[in-house]
């Protein structure tokens, strides 16, 4: 992780306790206004009808969700007057105005903010002050009933998560992984959710990677199926089919392969933000990435060698062709020849008063061209 900026500001709760930091209001403004190119104010967060990326605002005592409906602040300020409170924020897609609002109560950079609202990012982890920054790409399995060259096999999409002291907000772009079965899941492992923020972390980085799992095997439910149909004796395996997987697996490598660094670091032992507890989960989940990303890179030879066969056998059909365009060639010749000798005009031909020349001359024409045609036969070339 690299700490790119580090900035605190105190203030002073109603109780009298020092609050955790609150930093970069100025910069997300900043980062707002280069957005926003008429120089107008960005608009105010959408409420009531109108449209709210907020799908679930919870907070967590003890790892216990609490009763209620939580607006971000409210649920955040409570989290900061409990020992072991923490709120769990999930977004869907925000717009900047509202991720903006949110950037500016919990103290989350303008990069990262940027980073959230555009969605375009590989995998990484990143620090800006207090707060972790980790994003995630997802991916889901699309079904289909025959690959074709223009079949969807995989569906990417992304989370971003913001880790911080009291808070963890996470922002998904796409449908590949949603997020409330894995709220609900960890709702009933209050042991694991005791550990904070990070518990959150854990889980839906597990949830990420176990589905990479799932994708992964039924990739290669279809590589068995382009493998099947190369090499069937009466087969004719398309090569822009072998193109489209390759270009699918080329989207599933992009989300998997750059994730192991992340974890790399979330499991190294010199990292302190993360419990030691939930260490060895992440250490669980590396492992899990591991496997996926050798299943990857070995469908990925797979293919390239499916693609080098198909080719092959593109190639030995021309040649196919190629003799047997010859042989008939051959064949033809043989009419050709004895034809053009015997139609030359010269006086002095000893066939020129034969009685049956004419069907001598098509009986040698017809033996010679079935005897050069059993022989093409006997060797292949027919």
């Amino acid at each position: 992780m690299t700490d790119r900026t580090e900035r605190d500001r105190t203030a002073p709760s109603t109780t009298g306790r020092v609050l955790r930091p609150r930093a970069w209001p100025s910069p997300v403004r900043a980062m707002t206004r280069i957005l926003h190119t008429d120089g107008a104010p960005p608009a105010p967060t959408p409420t009531g009808a109108g449209r709210s990326s907020v799908v679930d605002c919870a907070l967590y005592v003890d790892g216990k969700r609490q009763p209620g409906d939580w607006t971000y602040a409210e649920a955040l300020t409570a989290a900061r007057r409990e020992e072991h409170g923490f709120v769990w924020l999930g977004l869907h897609q925000p717009e900047l105005a509202e991720m903006t609002a949110i950037a500016e109560t919990y103290g989350l950079h303008e990069l990262a903010v940027e980073d959230a609202v555009k969605a375009e990012q590989r995998p990484k982890l990143e620090r800006f002050g207090e707060v972790v920054f980790l994003v995630l790409r997802t991916a889901r399995y699309c079904e289909h009933a025959e690959l074709t060259e223009n079949s969807e096999v995989v569906e990417t999409g992304q989370v971003m998560l913001f880790i911080g002291p009291n808070f963890v907000i996470s922002v998904r772009h796409g449908d590949a992984c949603r997020l409330a079965p894995i709220r609900a899941d960890l709702e009933t492992k209050q042991d694991l959710l005791l550990h904070g923020p990070w518990a959150v972390a854990y889980g839906v980085t597990d949830r990420v990677v176990d589905l990479y799992l799932e994708v992964a095997e039924q990739i290669e439910d279809d590589l068995d199926v382009l493998e099947a149909e190369v090499f069937d004796r009466h087969g004719h395996g398309r090569i822009q089919r072998i193109y489209q997987m390759k270009r699918e697996l080329v989207e599933f490598k992009r989300a998997v392969v750059p994730l192991q660094r992340p974890l790399m670091t979330l499991t190294s032992q010199v990292n302190r933000d993360v419990p030691k507890e939930v260490r060895r989960y992440f250490r669980d989940v590396q492992d899990h990435l591991s496997r996926t990303v050798e299943q990857v890179n070995s469908y990925d030879d797979l293919l390239n060698s499916i693609l080098q066969a198909r080719l092959a056998q593109v190639t030995v059909d021309q040649n196919n062709d190629m003799r047997k365009i010859a042989a008939w060639a051959a064949i033809a010749a043989v009419w050709t020849s004895i034809a053009g000798v015997e139609g030359m005009n010269f006086d002095n031909m000893p066939e020129l008063k034969m009685t049956y020349g004419y069907p001598v001359a098509l009986a040698l024409m017809l033996g010679v061209s079935l005897a050069l045609y059993r022989w093409f036969r006997r060797n292949g070339w027919l």
